[in-house]
């Protein structure tokens, strides 16, 4: 209900209407200046005023209402390389493992003084390390006498002794050590040389703990590194054989003459597979062979070294080092008898996709070829003159090289547990260490190990001991000092600093 209430006056009480009516101005009073008092006053000074054309408004305060509200707030992490999804959980847990346990990543912990922050709150240090300090006082000292020793030689119970052209270390305990025998001369062979090769017992030199009895003399042989009780080595005539040490001193399988190689194999190395049974052979026929030791009559797969990329094997050049990497199953590398390293893909369809560059940088045959075990990317090179460095980004030259020498270089490695160290050998009998950390203008150590020729060498993977072949059949076992085989301070890092820091001018060992 509308509730209204009503005032009532009478009109004759509104009182008189008012009129309004526009009329011009009427003086009523007029009163002139005074002269006199004009004296008193005085005349003010010009004063500039700027007047804006606006509103006027007074100063004021407004307090206004504030209400808040807990509410969720979308971060997003930064830092993350393109080609990662921050939001995929598992990808992000596999880039931190892998930046945890990288050296830079470590030694920056350590510089920001991660440690001792943690530490800081803790009275006690139970995990305290005495004798840490004498145990550096001890390596510095080792480093700064580098040795060797010998521990063992294995000579050829043979009457005509023949080169120890090929070692291979036991992948289990590495207590044993399988030597080919062949004859590097090969048109001087004598008709009444033998072509056992021999599998020895590094305590007992005097005689072989088994004889490998091929058809043709062995220049190559490999352990299987998933299954120690099988070997695979190339032969003179161009042949595969594999042998199973459970079944005796003959081959388990060969491969068949006419798919083999038309010359010496140089180099086999076994694959990564799922099946253990796959090898590469390299050849100076110009051809690399892929096999499968369960089929041996022909090869799975073939490449041939044509430069032109055509697979013509007329053009092919020469294979005499082999290289594979595992963390790298795509690429091969070969060393050539012209003195060019070719870089291939296993995986291309077509002869011109399997050879993707070379490079060249070697007056004669490259003898050892192996990617260094710490920065695959960077590969040793041992030939005729010189031993080099090379970074796979670069195919000009390489990066690093020793000096020439009059004695010729037969083969090399790197060493397994240390990445500044690499070893050479020499045709007067003398193995090289350097260690470029430590000395590029001259080896670390130079040994004379024997009167003849050293023609190949295989260092164990704790890093300690060596094999090293001769031409007239002796196998020297070696053991190095501590320095030489102990991982140092911040070793990786200062290698691959010199390999992508070092100016161009200085790239140079000597």
């Amino acid at each position: 209900m509308k509730i209204v209430y009503v005032y009532t006056k009478k009109h004759s009480e509104f009182g008189h209407q008012c009129n309004f009516s526009d009329h011009p101005a009427e003086l009523h009073v007029d009163i002139l200046p005074d002269i006199s008092l004009a004296a008193d006053f005085t005349v003010r000074d010009l004063c500039n005023v700027t007047v804006q054309c606006a509103e006027e408004m007074s100063e004021h305060e407004v307090r206004p209402r504030f209400e808040s509200e807990s509410r969720g707030i979308n971060h997003v992490e930064l830092g993350w390389p393109k080609d990662l999804n921050p939001e995929d959980m598992e990808a992000t847990i596999r880039y931190r493992k892998k930046v945890e346990k990288d050296e830079y990543y470590q030694n920056t912990i350590m510089q920001i003084l991660m440690e001792h922050c943690c530490k800081q709150n803790n009275a006690t240090d139970v995990y305290q390390e005495f004798f840490e300090d004498e145990d550096e006082e001890v390596l510095e000292e080792s480093e700064e006498q580098p040795s060797a020793k010998t521990i063992n030689v294995f000579r050829d119970p043979n009457e005509v002794k023949r080169t120890a052209s090929s070692l291979s270390w036991h992948p289990d305990g590495n207590h044993k050590l399988a030597v080919a025998y062949s004859s590097l001369e090969f048109q001087r062979a004598p008709n009444d040389m033998s072509f056992d090769s021999f599998i020895w017992d590094i305590e007992n030199p005097n005689k072989p703990e088994m004889t490998l009895k091929p058809v043709s003399p062995l220049v190559c042989l490999e352990y299987n590194p998933k299954d120690s009780h099988i070997l695979v080595g190339g032969s003179y005539n161009g042949q595969i054989a594999y042998w199973d040490t459970r079944k005796g001193s003959q081959p388990a399988e060969m491969s068949t003459i006419e798919h083999s190689h038309r010359d010496p194999v140089y180099k086999v190395t076994w694959l990564q597979s799922k099946t253990g049974t796959n090898i590469f052979s390299a050849s100076t026929d110009g051809q690399v062979l892929w096999w499968d030791i369960r089929k041996m009559s022909e090869p799975t797969e073939r490449l041939v070294l044509d430069p032109s990329k055509k697979g013509n094997l007329d053009n092919a050049l020469g294979a005499v080092s082999l290289e594979f990497e595992t963390t790298m199953p795509t690429k091969v590398m070969v060393g050539t008898e012209q003195g060019l390293v070719v870089s291939c893909n296993r995986k291309a369809k077509t002869p011109a996709e399997k050879i993707v560059c070379t490079y060249s940088g070697h007056h004669g045959p490259i003898y050892a070829l192996q990617r260094n075990p710490f920065f695959p990317k960077n590969f040793l090179t041992v030939a005729v003159w010189t031993a080099c460095i090379w970074s796979e980004d670069i195919k000009e030259s390489s990066i690093m090289w020793t000096k020439y020498h009059m004695a010729h270089r037969l083969d090399g490695c790197w060493s397994p547990v240390r990445p500044s160290v690499f070893f050479t050998l020499k045709m007067d009998g003398t193995l090289d260490v350097w260690d470029i950390l430590f000395k590029q203008n001259d080896p670390t150590l130079s040994l004379k190990v024997c009167d003849e020729a050293l023609c190949s060498i295989r260092v164990q993977d704790n890093g300690r001991f060596l094999g090293c072949g001769s031409q007239l059949g002796t196998t020297t076992l070696l053991e190095i000092s501590a320095g030489l085989c102990t991982l140092q301070k911040n070793e990786k890092a200062m290698v691959s600093e010199c390999y992508t820091n070092k100016p161009d001018s200085t790239r140079n060992v000597h």
